[in-house]
C-alpha cells in the first residue's frame, strides 16, 4: 500500500478562492477618458513654445510628460523650458499651480 505524504493541511473540504487585487496607478480608471484621442505625429511632438505663450493642456494617450487628468482643457501659461518639457502656471481655484508637462499634450490657446 502507498503511504499517504501529504501534510493534514491539504485535506480541506472547501476551497479558497482569491482575486487579484485590482491596480492603482497613475492613469488608474482613466484610460476610458484618453480612449479616442488619436496618433500624435512627430510635429506635434517636437513643437516649441516660448516663455509667456498662453496654452491649453490637452492630454494624449502618451503617458510621457502627462499630466494628471485633472488639469485637462485648463488654459495656463509657460513659465519656463526644461529640457523637452514646459512649466506651466494653472489657477486652480484661488491658487496657482506649477505643472511640468511634455509638449504633446499643448496646445496654442
Amino acid at each position: 500500500m502507498f503511504k499517504n505524504t501529504y501534510s493534514h493541511h491539504f485535506h480541506t473540504n472547501y476551497v479558497v478562492i482569491t482575486m487579484v487585487q485590482r491596480s492603482r496607478g497613475t492613469s488608474s480608471g482613466r484610460t476610458r477618458q484618453l480612449r479616442g484621442k488619436g496618433k500624435v505625429s512627430v510635429a506635434k511632438a517636437v513643437r516649441i513654445f516660448k516663455v509667456g505663450d498662453k496654452v491649453i493642456i490637452v492630454p494624449k494617450a502618451i503617458r510621457a510628460g502627462m499630466p494628471h487628468l485633472r488639469y485637462a482643457n485648463r488654459h495656463g501659461k509657460i513659465i519656463e523650458m526644461r529640457g523637452r518639457s514646459y512649466m506651466v502656471e494653472v489657477a486652480d481655484m484661488k491658487s496657482k499651480k506649477t505643472i511640468l508637462v511634455g509638449p504633446v499634450h499643448l496646445e496654442l490657446a
